[in-house]
């Protein structure tokens, strides 16, 4: 391993290199680049031990390999040991041939290398995922998940089920995939960024479940369909713990922080999205390849930079150095490797063609992910056909390898025909290789079979340390619906946490083997008895007792699994306020709490509102949430406990009774409240009192020169309680005068609540005075009521305001609005480009290449017109993608991205478009997605989350977030500064 940092830079050193020496090749679209484009050649199965650098204390044996197996992307072992292989062979552009398949591997003579191969059930379009159950498999085939078994013992399904349909099949590679079996007794599975509205194949009285940006399970005996939080894109695993884990192509490990029927619970709670980025190395953390790059890619980027064929430009021309393709995210969970390997995730980078592996450490609620391997891989190939996409824990403790094989793994929508042509995208469909990693002088054991064992000899196994024991037993017992004795606890926390799950999922657990479990020495054991006592909270006092006891609990994950348990019940307040002594400053345990106040919320309040808590900045900032929330269900009875509170409320209390009315008031303008219940509130004398107060201290505040910006931001989202005849000159001259541009957002915003046809022509007439990131946001202010998109239209048609403001991505998003008269007066207004309008603009900026640029005043451009939604050297907000490989990109690259935003755009920078149900319409980037909230992310850090009560519909637009036209606003010698201050030297 001494000189793989050595390798790397001599790599990448080349590759440098060998772009700057083409720098004079003459391309165009008729070239024929065949001697450029030279074919990488597999290696065969017996001689790939010699590509592989692996971990001291470690080794890799091929298991299988073609003709056995080919094109293998997910496995699962059934209770004999076989294992069942989705072979993807479509992948990428032969689905409709229908040429996938699921092949059983057996070992027939328990040697370790399976020696025979049926196709289980073939003729399948794209599998993607596996899971056994009840002597069958359930196997992904987007759109649908389908049931397979063989019951006459020839190896080969003869029953075939349509199960669940719906899922979407927008990307190839973004496809439900990664089926894992849960100590509830689930199949769960990942829809990546597929989504779907899934149906019931088998039974079409069931209820229809949308799972846009989430993940899924199912009962494999029921059938019963949920949606669960998530949304990574190949890979999902569980710790021993029962945390969930997933990752995405440029994530490579995120936890799952919560569970999405929780947070259904409170439909007027606006959830954070659930996963949360964990590693301490970043997201795309640095990788280290030892393959070479890829000639296609090498020409690929030389096109791309010179504009003659369309795409983003990888950093230095390839995807290595940082993630790009992380896949198959796997705990390990065997007993094969030495003890402290247990628990650690494995997560391959298919595109990098190696391994990486991080050590879990608690950090408070969440974890964080620690490298292991420094400046190295755990395991890395010099093969470039190498292309690990899943992990599988084995029977014999091992750790197995879905090796896909292949010679090219891309989208082939990102392949130009002139580089396509001289590929086969097909390579390796033929091919394909089984691995498991081993420690040294590791010695194959043989797997028993447990479709023989007993009911009893299957309990004994939830013992066992290797996950396919007790995992399989778990399933078989469930499977047969078992009345085994299972009253007695393991010494072994793991253990006593798979006994509790598994009498759930049987149902047979009661609430004093609950109320034990509660008081269990282990902190793991208490939390999952926490979860399992929501079925008796309600009905037990004494289990009621119990868990509202462990308020206090030492364990922070203890404390939070508390708060999301009380919600089955009416929380106590005392208990409530128990959590928020000990964890109000931690965002995770706030939305635990707020979850479970669907019901409760006001008495709650009401007892903040007269307690000692310190009201710092966390406790405010619950107090505002739970207030909104209160208001926004429009509960008359809610808002009489909590007048009653502010009414009783000490003088000591004015900032908090401040915030709860505020709160109340933009909650209630929020959801769907009756005249009722808004008089309850406003019928207050102190209520009226506390908002006139509030308004004229928020507006001299926002007079007062000597605050800071925060405070001004706070003054200006606060007068928004005011008329607007009141609150207009003071907001005027706030997004026209005040020096900081955070304020006079914050302004801009307030403006937007607004209804009056006034707010638009008032905006229209401060235009002069916005900065670019300032006229960005006035513009989803003026497109978010119809209204006022006429005044804009009436104002472009009287040339008072220029059209050249609307940049092209609005008036597309004219063309397309709800509204006949706002796309008539559009088509008439806005001339259509020509189809090589953007060609043309490349063409009339290429003169800037040659132009000398300043990097000084190009950092001024760069605050001026790109920091909004990129940040780099230190300038901006990190909303579209990370820019801090464009040193290698070249000028060319910069200039053609900066023109044509739209040339080739990842899923993730799509701009939607939000309608609510009182007309507003608003946009911006899809950050989260919850059963009750989603979350618009727009440039300068703006957002706007969202209810889904409140939403009449959400569409894609299939457009960039980054605005066409960017050039427009600096020219040619601008352009060259830009450029010079991206790829200026650190």
């Amino acid at each position: 391993m001494t000189n793989l940092r050595l390798c790397i830079t001599v790599f990448v050193l080349g590759l440098s290199l060998n772009l700057a020496a083409q720098d004079d090749v003459q391309d165009s679209l008729e070239r024929d680049y065949a001697s450029e484009l030279p074919r990488i050649a597999p290696t065969e199965p017996g001689d790939t031990a010699s590509t592989f650098t692996i971990q001291p204390g470690f080794d890799m044996q091929l298991v299988a390999a073609e003709p056995l197996v080919h094109d293998p992307i997910a496995m699962a072992f059934d209770e004999q040991g076989r294992m069942f292989v989705v072979e993807m062979r479509g992948y990428s552009e032969r689905r409709d041939e229908n040429i996938g398949a699921i092949r059983l591997l057996t070992d027939t003579d328990q040697d370790g290398v399976y020696d025979k191969s049926d196709v289980y059930v073939d003729g399948l379009a794209w599998p993607t995922a596996v899971a056994c159950y009840d002597g069958g498999v359930y196997v992904g085939i987007p759109p649908a998940i389908w049931y397979f078994k063989d019951t006459d013992g020839d190896n080969q399904a003869d029953i075939r089920e349509k199960v669940y349909e719906g899922f979407g099949l927008s990307n190839v590679q973004g496809l439900l995939n990664s089926f894992k079996w849960g100590m509830d007794g689930r199949i769960h599975g990942a829809t990546s960024s597929s989504g779907g509205i899934i149906t019931r194949a088998d039974d079409p009285t069931a209820k229809p479940v949308p799972i846009g940006g989430r993940d899924f399970s199912f009962d494999p005996a029921t059938r019963d369909f949920r949606a669960e939080s998530g949304g990574g894109q190949h890979g999902l695993t569980f710790d021993l713990d029962g945390t969930k884990f997933i990752c995405h192509n440029s994530d490579h490990i995120m936890q799952v922080m919560y569970e999405d029927r929780y947070i259904a619970r409170n439909p007027y709670l606006a959830a954070p999205r659930a996963r949360l980025s964990i590693a301490t190395d970043g997201a795309q953390a640095d990788v280290y390849r030892m393959s070479p790059v890829e000639p296609w890619r090498i020409v690929r980027t030389r096109l791309r930079v010179k504009g003659i064929v369309r795409g983003p430009v990888e950093g230095g021309g390839t995807a290595s150095g940082y993630f790009t393709s992380a896949t198959g995210i796997t705990v390990y969970k065997g007993d094969a490797w030495p003890d402290e390997h247990r628990g650690r995730v494995i997560v391959a980078d298919v595109g990098s063609n190696l391994i990486h592996r991080k050590t879990l450490t608690p950090n408070g609620i969440p974890y964080k992910a620690d490298r292991i391997d420094s400046e190295s891989e755990f395991i890395a190939s010099t093969d470039n056909w190498f292309r690990p996409v899943q992990f599988a824990n084995g029977p014999d403790g091992a750790l197995y390898v879905a090796d896909m094989y292949r010679e090219v793994i891309e989208h082939p929508d990102s392949l130009p025909p002139l580089i396509k042509k001289h590929l086969d995208l097909n390579a390796g469909f033929d091919r394909g290789r089984i691995y498991r990693i081993v420690p040294e002088e590791f010695s194959h054991r043989a797997a028993p079979d447990l479709s023989k064992a007993s009911d009893t000899e299957l309990a004994a196994l939830l013992e066992h340390p290797n996950a396919w024991h007790h995992e399989t037993a778990a399933r078989l017992l469930i499977q047969r619906e078992s009345n085994v004795n299972l009253d007695d606890s393991f010494d072994d926390a793991h253990a006593e946490v798979r006994r509790l799950n598994l009498l759930s999922a049987l149902g047979r657990l009661d609430s004093d083997a609950v109320e034990i479990a509660l008081a269990h020495d282990s902190a793991v054991v208490r939390q999952h008895a926490v979860r399992l006592a929501e079925n008796f909270i309600s009905t037990s006092t004494e289990v009621r007792l119990a868990v509202k006891t462990l308020a206090k609990d030492e364990d922070a994950r203890v404390r939070v699994q508390v708060a999301y348990a009380l919600g089955e019940t009416t929380p106590p307040a005392d208990a409530v306020l128990t959590l928020l002594e000990s964890d109000g400053d931690d965002e995770w345990m706030r939305l635990a709490l707020l979850s479970s106040l669907a019901t409760g919320a006001d008495d709650v309040l009401a007892a903040l509102l007269n307690s000692e808590l310190e009201q710092d900045r966390e406790g405010l900032a619950f107090i505002s949430q739970l207030a909104r929330t209160v208001g926004a269900s429009g509960r008359a009875e809610d808002i009489r406990t909590v007048v009653a509170a502010v009414e009783s409320a000490s003088i000591e209390q004015r900032r908090v009774v401040q915030t709860v009315v505020r709160q109340l008031l933009n909650g209630l303008n929020e959801g769907t409240a009756s005249p009722e219940t808004r008089e309850v509130l406003l019928g207050s004398e102190t209520v009226r009192t506390s908002v006139q107060q509030h308004i004229e201290t928020s507006m001299n505040l926002l007079r007062d020169d000597s605050k800071d910006a925060q405070d001004h931001i706070y003054a200006a989202s606060a007068i928004g309680l005011a008329p607007y005849a009141e609150s207009r000159e003071l907001l005027l001259s706030t997004i026209t005068k005040h020096n900081d541009s955070k304020v006079r957002l914050a302004a801009l915003k307030t403006l937007r609540g607004y209804t009056e046809p006034e707010v638009a022509n008032d905006v229209l007439e401060a235009w002069s005075t916005f900065t670019i990131p300032l006229r960005r946001e006035a513009l989803e202010l003026l497109f978010s009521r119809p209204d006022w998109i006429g005044s804009v239209l009436d104002a472009v048609d009287a040339e008072t305001f220029a059209k050249s403001n609307i940049v092209s991505t609005r008036v597309a998003q004219l063309r397309a609005h709800p509204e006949s008269d706002i796309r008539e007066r559009s088509d008439a207004l806005f001339s259509k480009p020509s189809p090589d309008y953007i060609e043309e603009v490349i063409e009339e900026y290429q003169s800037a290449l040659e132009l000398e640029g300043d990097a000084a005043r190009g950092r001024a451009l760069f605050q001026e017109h790109c920091a909004s939604c990129h940040r780099y050297d230190g300038l901006g907000y990190q909303l579209g993608p990370d820019l801090s490989t464009m040193v290698n990109r070249g000028a060319e690259s910069i200039l053609v991205n900066v023109i044509d935003p739209n040339r080739e755009i990842n899923p993730q920078y799509v701009n939607f478009t939000v309608e609510t149900n009182d007309g507003q319409i608003l946009s911006g980037l899809l950050d989260s997605e919850t059963s009750t909230s989603v979350t618009l992310k727009r440039a300068n850090g703006a957002e706007d989350t969202l209810l889904r009560v409140n939403m009449r519909d959400m569409y894609s637009s299939d457009l960039s977030i980054m605005p066409e036209d960017l050039q427009v606003g600096f020219g040619e010698q601008g352009m060259a500064d830009l450029i010079a201050f991206l790829m200026k030297d650190e």
